[in-house]
């Protein structure tokens, strides 16, 4: 059936950018075979007008023309369908190119390695490659890992929302989400989707590493509308905890927490093989914490020192 539908299409757009008078309903039918085999003509004509739109929803201008007679006819002109010509000096090239390498998910590698190709076919100039030189000693990379990225990322494109079960660092067991997606953004090697949590009635930001079993998409649009990419950057930087609101006194064990010591603001040593940091922090800070495991201990605030219990207890529990 979607081969079909492809194929109709395609048969009445090649008939509407073909043409350079208007076609009416009646030469349209006759031209496809499709429409031909058309049961009856309300058939054709709900057919036909599924089609049209499909093909303006894809970006095809089609132009409605009324003649002296009042007969309406349609056509789609090239000068209205043809892109402008791609111009890109070298420094554009190359940031394309270097943003084309970025990427080492295979879907999104294909399509960039792809999108180059065309690029460079329609003039795009060659631009020297500065990694290469270097035999790819220093090179960016997005790594991708987590199974949710990819349905999770077509989600944001489609707008579409999702179910998924979600497990909280401070929790044993993983819960459902009906979320709207928002975007897709990576801090410090970890992917995070911002979205609209539709059971808490709030935003959300969630990590990728914490999504078990599957991502499935459900039909209907959203509910809220979607904020700019700015500001969702800056929710997920904030959940991610690069915003800084407050300080926290820990206790870390001497030559370990490197990660943490590039972030504190003051270090003091203690005796017993054991330094005093204040370290700035937001969301997200005893998730952190949690991961350096018997080597870090919380001071203040005593909220934060709770939830890092908390979060210890809950892996204790498995």
């Amino acid at each position: 059936m979607a081969i079909a539908k492809a194929e109709r299409l395609m048969n009445l757009a090649l008939c509407l950018l073909g043409t350079r008078r208007p076609l009416s309903k009646r030469e349209l039918r006759g031209s496809i075979e499709a429409y031909l085999e058309a049961g009856s003509d309300d058939s054709f004509n709900r057919m036909f007008e599924r089609d049209k739109d499909d093909l303006r929803e894809l970006g095809l201008v089609i132009e409605t023309v009324e003649s002296l007679d009042g007969d309406i006819g349609y056509l789609a002109r090239r000068d209205s369908n043809r892109l402008p010509p791609i111009t890109l000096d070298a420094e554009e090239a190359a940031a394309l190119g270097l943003a084309a390498k970025v990427w080492q998910q295979a879907r999104l590698a294909g399509a960039a390695s792809g999108a180059l190709q065309k690029l460079r076919a329609a003039g795009m100039p060659e631009t020297e490659d500065a990694y290469e030189a270097h035999h790819s000693a220093l090179e960016p990379r997005i790594p991708v890992h987590e199974s949710a990225f990819e349905p999770l990322m077509l989600a944001c494109r489609d707008r579409r929302p999702v179910v998924f079960d979600y497990r909280k660092a401070n929790s044993a067991h993983p819960e459902q989400r009906h979320v709207e997606p928002w975007a897709l953004e990576c801090w410090r090697g970890h992917w995070y989707l911002a979205g609209y949590d539709r059971g808490r009635g709030a935003e959300r930001v969630f990590r990728l590493s914490r999504i078990t079993g599957k991502v499935r998409s459900r039909a209907g649009s959203f509910t809220v509308p979607v904020p700019d990419v700015v500001t969702v950057r800056e929710t997920v930087e904030s959940w991610a905890g690069e915003t800084a609101t407050r300080s926290a006194l820990i206790r870390l064990r001497s030559g370990c927490g490197y990660p943490l010591r590039s972030r504190a603001t003051a270090v003091r040593e203690l005796v017993g093989g054991w330094d005093e940091l204040d370290i700035p922090y937001g969301h997200g800070l005893d998730a952190w914490l949690v991961e350096f495991g018997p080597d870090v201990v919380v001071l203040e605030p005593a909220d934060l020192r709770a939830d890092v219990v908390d979060r210890l207890r809950a892996v204790a529990k498995g």
